[in-house]
């Protein structure tokens, strides 16, 4: 049986980042934290105060520091993200591309989970550039991470029908955002195909279809599903835990006209937005922007 696998990017939408920080709770118990890791975490509280050229110059001492090469790769994926703060697709991608080299070199010792990585790393890039606006190059890196995925040799402990699912998502957000509604639409029904053909893989992925939905809806104005269908994303992902979701919403609720609540949802994400990953990247900033926050 295929172990699937969700951390990251949700590539789809936006979940939970693997070995993200969260740097507003403290760890409860155990071991106290490592120099490294104090500096990790103020590194990524400074790109939440949008003090970027600082943290990378932590990230940086990291990097030239690291005593492994898999400790190097963990930091520049840190790096990554810092520039998905600052709102730089193009810098992501270059030290996601880092990452990759990196789980290049661990195919041979760990096969399934290297190309796993891979795959992670490509979509976890392209989680930003979309949400940036930056939609070729998201595209070529979802491609890329598919391609990256679908080579894991068998065994597979990720399945086909994962990648697909993944793919099909992000073309649906990709065509929606370019204000192509009846290719958003195809994209919609061929992931629903894909989650009713694999039920296995269907049961972890299956929350994350009411998020295409209602993203596609709302970059094709169709406002009444939107609302709908992203309230339906949000108890589904647990409710109060993905700001991105929560920014979503706040755009709903602008096009319906309800400020109040618009703001609400605002304020809501920029709280949520404390992980040093892709949602918070763009849901940190977003919020502050609309909230007229410094």
């Amino acid at each position: 049986m295929s172990v699937i696998r969700f951390c990251s990017t949700l590539l789809l939408a936006g979940g939970a980042l693997c070995g993200s920080v969260d740097v507003a709770t403290a760890q409860q118990g155990g071991p106290p934290p490592t120099p490294q890791q104090d500096s990790i975490r103020t590194a990524s509280r400074l790109d939440l105060d949008g003090r970027h050229a600082e943290s990378r110059a932590i990230f940086q001492r990291l990097i030239d520091g690291a005593a492994t090469p898999a400790a190097k790769a963990a930091v520049q994926r840190r790096m990554a993200i810092s520039y998905g703060f600052q709102g730089d697709c193009a810098a992501t991608a270059k030290y996601h591309e880092m990452v990759i080299a990196y789980w290049k070199t661990r195919e041979a010792a760990e096969p399934q989970n290297a190309f796993y990585q891979q795959g992670e790393m490509a979509n976890e890039a392209a989680r930003v550039c979309i949400d940036l606006g930056q939609f070729d190059m998201a595209e070529r890196l979802y491609m890329r991470g598919t391609e990256l995925g679908l080579a894991e040799p068998e065994p597979k402990t990720h399945p086909r029908s994962l990648w697909e699912f993944r793919l099909a998502h992000a073309r649906g957000r990709l065509a929606a955002r370019r204000g192509n509604a009846a290719e958003a639409r195809s994209q919609v029904a061929n992931a629903r195909r894909i989650l009713d053909a694999d039920t296995v893989m269907a049961a972890q992925q299956a929350r994350f279809y009411p998020y295409l939905v209602g993203y596609v809806a709302l970059f094709t104005n169709d406002v009444a599903t939107a609302d709908v269908e992203l309230s339906r994303a949000l108890a589904m992902q647990g409710n109060s835990t993905d700001p991105f979701l929560h920014v979503l919403l706040g755009m709903t609720y602008e096009k319906q006209r309800n400020d109040a609540k618009a703001r609400e949802m605002f304020q809501k994400a920029y709280e949520l937005s404390t992980g040093h990953n892709p949602p918070s990247a763009f849901s940190r900033a977003f919020a502050r922007r609309k909230l007229g926050l410094k």
